[in-house]
Order: C-alpha cells, then sequence, then structure tokens
C-alpha cells in the first residue's frame, strides 16, 4: 500500500502507511492509548502508536518535533543492519545461548533435531535443509521452560499480574504484552545473557501497569532495576549482533 502524504489525508488519523516529508510513518491506532508514541523498529521502520480520534495535525508535529531523534536512530539501526551476523550450519559455527557461545558439530545421528551436548549445539546432517527452523525451535522449546520460573520473582516484586509467557517471533521486537496479562518474548532472547534477559522481562511486565513509554512507566521499571538504563543500552549494542534470520 502506497503512503498516504499529509495533504491526502486530513482529520483523524488512519492506521496504515503515512508519508511526512521524507519519513514513511507505520501508524498503529490504539483505542486506550493517551498520547503517540514514535518508535524506530530495529529493520529501521517507524512506527507511530497513537489514540484513537487523534487529529493528523497532531500527529504530524510530533513527527517534526523529533525528526532529530528520528534520524539519530535510523542512522543506528542502519548500522546495527550492516553489523548482524549471517551463520552458516557448518560445524564449528558459533551459537550464543543464555550469554555464552557454543559451537556446532554435525553428526549422522543427533536422536534429536537439535541437542546442547557438553558445550556444543549437536544437529543431525540429515536436517540441514531445515536447520534454521529446527534451532528457532529449540530457542522456543528452551524459552518456554526457562522463562516462566525467571520471570516469577520480577512479577512477584512489581506487582504484575502476568498470566502467560509465550515465545515466538516477534519481528523486531524483544517482546510485546496484551492487556489480559499476556507476555510474548522473542526467541531471540534466548541467546542473551541472563542479566538483558531480566532487562526484556521486566520492561515488558512494567508494561501491565503502563501501556505507554512515559515516566511513569520508567519508574516502575526504575523500581525493579536501578541499573535498567546501564542494561537498555548494552542491550542496544549486543543486540544488534545476535543472530536473526
Amino acid at each position: 500500500m502506497a503512503a498516504a502524504t499529509v495533504a491526502e489525508q486530513l482529520g483523524p488519523v488512519r492506521a496504515g502507511p503515512l508519508q511526512v516529508g521524507r519519513l514513511e510513518i507505520d501508524v498503529v491506532v490504539v483505542p486506550d492509548r493517551k498520547s503517540v508514541r514514535l518508535t524506530v523498529e530495529r529493520d529501521a521502520r517507524i512506527t507511530a502508536t497513537v489514540p484513537a480520534g487523534i487529529d493528523i495535525a497532531l500527529l504530524v508535529s510530533s513527527v517534526k518535533g523529533r525528526r532529530r531523534w528520528i534520524y539519530d536512530k535510523l542512522d543506528e539501526r542502519t548500522g546495527e543492519v550492516a553489523i548482524r551476523p549471517v551463520k552458516e550450519f557448518v560445524t564449528g559455527e558459533g551459537f550464543n545461548y543464555l550469554g555464552r557461545s557454543y559451537r556446532l558439530k554435525l553428526v549422522d545421528d543427533a536422536g534429536a533435531p537439535v541437542r546442547l551436548v557438553r558445550g556444543r549445539f549437536v544437529m543431525c546432517r540429515d536436517d540441514l535443509d531445515r536447520a534454521e527452523d529446527e534451532l528457532i525451535a529449540w530457542y522456543r522449546s528452551r524459552g518456554r521452560a526457562w522463562l516462566p520460573a525467571r520471570a516469577k520473582p520480577w512479577a512477584q516484586r512489581m506487582r504484575a499480574p502476568v498470566q502467560d509467557i509465550v515465545v515466538r517471533r516477534l519481528g523486531y521486537r524483544w517482546g510485546s504484552c496484551n492487556r489480559d496479562g499476556g507476555v510474548n518474548i522473542h526467541w531471540a532472547v534466548m541467546q542473551l545473557p541472563p542479566s538483558l534477559v531480566d532487562y526484556v522481562l521486566v520492561h515488558e511486565l512494567a508494561h501491565l501497569h503502563r501501556k505507554d513509554h512515559s515516566k511513569e512507566f520508567w519508574a516502575v521499571v526504575a523500581r525493579a532495576l536501578p541499573d535498567y538504563e546501564v542494561r537498555r543500552a548494552e542491550l542496544d549494542k549486543l543486540g544488534a549482533t545476535l543472530w536473526l534470520p
């Protein structure tokens, strides 16, 4: 779908692409939001999450007011894409799990599509045509087993009413949540060190209290993780280097 220009779309904002100068904005309308949130995704897409009924002039003003920040983020994201590794499924290739790198070993019979055995990922040569999907499935399985217990003390400390944790593909987001208390975590999070996994979990649990990224939201995060800014900076740096096909 071609992006509508400001001149073509007057009045209340509609969901979909919107062109503001040289910037193409993907507009997402969320009825219970109170303010505009601009996000530059890790694939360099620009998303505006807006309240229902907001006038397009207010959104355009918000975008123009943050143009310098947007272009700085676009430069940063472009650099991230350039350094993201491309993995080959050959013996000796390294894949991260909870902050450590493990070498891949191809064998004739692994006993399962993917196993972690004595510090090595073991994969059957006969499964190489579906190796990417099998390894992602392994990360998801480990996440389903490991993340709920890891999240439990944080949820108790933050009094966050989490109902379920689902590990899935989330594009270029580390996590998301819904109003029913469900938390989604990207499978790639399982490549991060536990301290950064904790940051992702706390971030999403905080969204169960505050849907936006307001000062109040960050105050919730800071009460649980006083050093969250350090962890967030580490995640931004390390996240760009993870395997994310």
